[in-house]
């Protein structure tokens, strides 16, 4: 019985081995089996909306200071505005012109005061002062006001000269007026005297008759 069952369990060792060695051939004659890639769910594509386009957006450029006008400018502004005044207008400006030089004293003040009493058809224009006024500055050549307070001193000489001889012309047109007249007198005289004798010869022979 013991022998019996040995021999079983050799056939039964023997018959698991030869399977082994085959299952170990066909493995080692068999290719590999290599795994297949693993493909992977590709994400959805969401449309994403595009960005809107850029605006250029220029920075505002610093505006240039505008350069300060100088005494010089603003005095011949000042002196264009004054011959636009009328009397008594230019009457005010001349006294606000001369307190304020008294005040200051200053070279600008100076020349704005000369022009007020310039100005010609103002009822206190005096050109002998405004010369006084701009002596001053006629004489000083260094001064930052010297070659305007000279144009103005030169505008009122001439201006004085014109004036002159404007005065000048018309007492001669006065004059020969009156000559005109004493002339017109003496004519009429005449022609009266004319006809006062052509009556008288006239009147004389009728008589006779």
């Amino acid at each position: 019985m013991k022998a019996r069952q040995c021999a079983l369990a050799i056939v039964v060792l023997f018959a698991t081995g030869c399977a082994t060695v085959e299952e170990t051939q066909r493995a080692v004659e068999a290719p590999p089996q290599v795994p297949s890639p693993r493909v992977l769910p590709q994400p959805a594509l969401v449309s994403t909306p595009a960005p809107p386009p850029r605006v250029a957006v220029l920075a505002p450029q610093p505006t240039a200071e505008l350069p300060r006008p100088t005494d010089v400018e603003t005095l011949i502004a000042e002196f264009a505005r004054l011959r636009k005044l009328a009397p008594g207008e230019l009457a005010r400006e001349q006294e606000t012109a001369r307190q304020l030089f008294n005040q200051s004293r200053s070279d600008s003040a100076r020349v704005r005061l000369a022009m007020t009493l310039a100005i010609p058809g103002a009822t206190a224009s005096d050109d002998g002062r405004a010369l006084d006024v701009l002596d001053p500055l006629v004489k000083t050549p260094g001064a930052s006001l010297h070659g305007l307070a000279f144009m103005l001193a030169s505008h009122v000489q001439e201006q004085r000269r014109l004036t002159s001889q404007l005065a000048g012309l018309q007492q001669n047109v006065q004059g020969l007026q009156q000559n005109v007249q004493g002339l017109q007198q003496k004519l009429d005289a005449i022609k009266t005297l004319e006809r006062s004798l052509s009556g008288r010869g006239e009147a004389t022979p009728a008589r006779r008759r």
